[in-house]
């Protein structure tokens, strides 16, 4: 096909048709153990996270001295308020990052990077981004799914040795696999590559690129369509941002995270070398979800930093601030926000390091407890950013600029919880991350009973369905009756001055009703079970409650073991667990006394236009325009603002 053919139109696809592309995209069977998947199925595996795994002593002391080294940068050459008032990153602090080697953090050291694992890159990010939520994004873009990851498990050794060297040093990369009309469903992905010899020929746009304005390598999803000697499919490319026909159109301004390069880039006749390719034709979606697996602690490594941050500020302000005679620490009403963000910022850390620790061993399979990371550290900092707000009361609401005008103490609580809000949405919206791990946390059920459930499945495929689904179920029913959490001695290592092993009991117990529960749900919704996103979101929350309990004591025990304020951990997680227990017995009733179905019969009632008189008396401040922007494949328009940090 010659690279003048027309690129198609967006392909149209049923919902049956979008679910097969994401189906076909996931990794279908589990090679390794998964302490997250055992604990859906009722299985409480505590020997898959304890003793708590830790870095090796080398690993250890190459990434403690990166940290020295980046946080002498941080303080002495970093201005977040600069940032936030000129929303950009000054290029001498881009600079800066680079000769000391940040953006090749997880980039082996014999292509020129610094061999950081998993553990010391968050903890760098971490420390990154309390200087500057929009650094924290630049590292984390370019190396959790930009070039370097999709390159180091899929990539070629020539692909290697061509690009490494360049983003561990000189380059930024950055990941675009999102359009005008297409979020979390690929299957409608519209930007085309077209074979001709030796290359592919690029059309389409792709929106909200982060790093894009700035990127020198692109890891671009692209359709390549079915024809002779190519089985087509949607394809990962790395292209480079200088190439002729690439346009940064536009850099996109957002409520929060004032200074990350985020924008909109249009590909025409884009010639990519064949030999830029990335893994096979069609492999695209699960080199990206493969990339995300891992790639998606990095927002808990930036919640963690949120979390140490609240706590910081809501200690010295309400030890300073009083009311009614004493600090506002000692009203109950405070105390107990701050008792929140103490506890859950200890579960954050314990999470983000015990699912980090288990990535750099890779002897277990973290798709889940990845993304339970992630999912769970973006709505509870979310959460601790708006307890802070109100602690701080009408100086929370206050803007930093603001408060050092008048004389006081410039705290920019207000921006944290503009730049947190994005993490509920990045990466996997908390909705589109409740179905993904629901569809993992399920996966047992579906291989041996799915066709059960399946329409369009054949009544003798349902008959062998049947009786597989009998041999299962016949042999995993009975375990999740009794189990070590009905007997008071079990967990006893965790009983020390304060006692933990209740905790551990309860998760085990937990961990049986909570299977249970998702039997008796398949049992009575059967086909209809996947469009219960209410209940599924549950089931999925109160696994992610249940993973960051265990992570919590798991790592209190270690402190302890340690003799690193080991006393001190056990009580904050005593605390925690406690607090997440309540969490939780809300969640289970939830899962059957709630409002889904009238809340749909509602959003019927509103898309007809049935309430409509209800919005009434306003004017509406919105421009005017289409909802979603014209992405018609062609020759750019506009200026070309890509920014090039050399």
């Amino acid at each position: 096909m010659s690279a003048s053919t027309t690129p198609s139109s967006r392909p149209a696809v049923t919902e049956r048709e979008a679910r097969e592309v994401a189906e076909a995209a996931r990794e279908q069977h589990w090679r390794k153990p998964s302490f997250a998947k055992e604990l859906f199925l009722g299985r409480f595996r505590l020997d898959l996270i304890h003793p708590h795994p830790l870095p090796e002593d080398e690993a250890a002391q190459r990434g403690e001295e990166f940290l020295a080294k980046l946080r002498d940068f941080v303080e002495t050459k970093v201005d977040g308020a600069l940032i936030e008032r000129e929303a950009r990153i000054p290029d001498d602090v881009i600079d800066g990052l680079k000769e000391l080697g940040a953006f090749g953090m997880k980039i082996d050291t014999k292509y020129g990077g610094l061999g950081l694992g998993q553990v010391y890159y968050n903890k760098a990010l971490t420390l990154a981004g309390s200087a500057s939520p929009a650094i924290g994004v630049l590292l984390s873009a370019h190396q959790s799914i930009g070039v370097p990851q999709p390159l180091k498990l899929f990539g070629t050794q020539e692909q290697r040795e061509r690009f490494l060297p360049r983003c561990a040093r000189t380059d930024i990369s950055a990941f675009l696999l999102t359009e005008p009309d297409v979020g979390s469903d690929p299957a409608r992905l519209a930007t085309t590559a077209i074979p001709d010899g030796d290359d592919y020929v690029l059309d389409g746009v792709k929106l909200w690129t982060t790093n894009g304005v700035v990127a020198d390598l692109l890891v671009v999803m692209a359709r390549v369509p079915r024809s002779e000697g190519h089985r087509g499919g949607i394809t990962a490319f790395v292209v480079e941002t200088n190439a002729p026909g690439v346009t940064v159109e536009n850099r996109n301004a957002f409520m929060g995270l004032r200074g990350i390069e985020n924008g909109v880039t249009r590909f025409h006749q884009v010639r990519v070398p064949a030999a830029n390719r990335v893994g096979e034709e069609g492999q695209g979606l699960k080199i990206a979800l493969t990339t995300l697996n891992t790639g998606r602690l990095s927002l808990p490594a930036s919640c963690v930093a949120a979390g140490k941050w609240c706590l910081k500020i809501a200690r010295e302000w309400s030890a300073a601030r009083e009311q009614w005679g004493k600090p506002v620490a000692h009203h109950e009403a405070v105390g107990s926000k701050i008792s929140f963000i103490a506890a859950t910022t200890f579960a954050l850390e314990a999470v983000t390091d015990l699912a980090s620790q288990m990535a750099d061993e890779d002897r277990n399979d973290i798709r889940i407890e990845g993304a339970l990371a992630k999912l769970y550290a973006s709505e509870m900092a979310w959460t601790m950013a708006d307890e802070l707000v109100q602690i701080r009361g009408g100086r929370g609401f206050e803007t930093a600029e603001s408060l050092r005008a008048r004389g006081e103490r410039g705290v920019p609580a207000e921006q944290l919880l503009r730049d947190l809000r994005i993490n509920r949405i990045f990466e996997g919206s908390t909705e589109i991350m409740h179905l993904l791990i629901a569809r993992e946390a399920v996966d047992a059920h579906l291989s041996v009973a799915g066709d059960l459930i399946d329409p369009e499945k054949s009544l003798g495929d349902k008959a062998r369905a049947g009786a597989n689904a009998g041999v299962f179920y016949a042999k995993w029913l009975p375990k999740l009756v009794a189990g070590p959490g009905q007997l008071p001695a079990s967990y006893g290592e965790f009983k020390h001055e304060v006692d933990l092993s209740g905790h551990l009991r309860y998760v085990e117990r937990t961990a049986r009703k909570l299977a249970r529960s998702t039997f008796y749900a398949m049992s009575r919704w059967q086909g209809r079970m996947e469009s219960k996103q209410g209940f599924l979101g549950r089931i999925v929350d109160i696994g992610a409650e249940l993973f960051a309990m265990s992570a919590s004591c798991v790592r209190a025990e270690l402190l302890r073991s340690q003799g690193d304020h080991g006393r001190e951990a056990y009580q904050l997680a005593d605390v925690f667990c406690r607090q997440s227990r309540i969490r939780i017995e809300e969640l289970f009733t939830r899962l059957w006394t709630n409002t889904d179905d009238l809340d749909r019969k509602v959003v019927k009632g509103v898309l007809s236009g049935t309430y409509e008189w209800l919005e009434q008396g306003i004017v509406d401040p919105s421009g005017d325009g289409p909802w979603i922007a014209d992405a018609t494949p062609g020759p750019s328009q506009r200026e070309n603002v890509h920014r090039p940090i050399r």
